[in-house]
């Protein structure tokens, strides 16, 4: 396989390029009245944006980038938070039988990113009295599993 492919719907495609032009590093190699496309080679992610009329919330659960370090999961951060982005950190959260530092942001339309680094197994889905990777926007919380 040569790309994953994911397209979402967003209602404002200006802020949105803007938005994913950030948060990728690139620009889109293609842009036209109602739709852009963004293609990277690592991750191999062919990513498109699609003009709706309206867009309801996150659809999907959550998007994210698996990172192979702690240390680029503080650069990824770090990066985006000059872009002006705000954050919600999770360090030494147990989710999805991992144990993971991890940061979340939010794109204009209401879906999830995360970036996390899986620093181990767990043999448990997640600590009692948490949640994982799933977003309540009344509470900013995310939970996954």
């Amino acid at each position: 396989m040569k790309y994953v492919h994911v397209g979402i719907n967003v209602t404002n495609l200006e802020e949105s390029i803007e938005f994913y032009k950030k948060v990728f590093g690139v620009s889109p190699v293609k842009v036209k009245t109602d739709y852009a496309k963004f293609l990277l080679d690592t991750p191999g992610l062919n990513f498109t944006l699609n003009v709706r009329d309206e867009v309801r919330g996150n659809q999907v659960n959550h998007f994210g980038f698996q990172v192979e370090t702690a240390e680029e999961i503080a650069a990824h951060k770090e990066r985006l938070e000059k872009e002006g982005f705000f954050t919600r950190d999770e360090v030494n959260t147990t989710c999805c039988y991992a144990v993971q530092d991890k940061f979340w942001i939010t794109d204009p339309d209401g879906n999830e990113w995360e970036f996390f680094y899986t620093k181990a197994d767990s043999k448990v889905n997640k600590i009692e009295g948490t949640t994982c990777c799933t977003t309540s926007k009344e509470n900013k919380t995310n939970s996954c599993c």
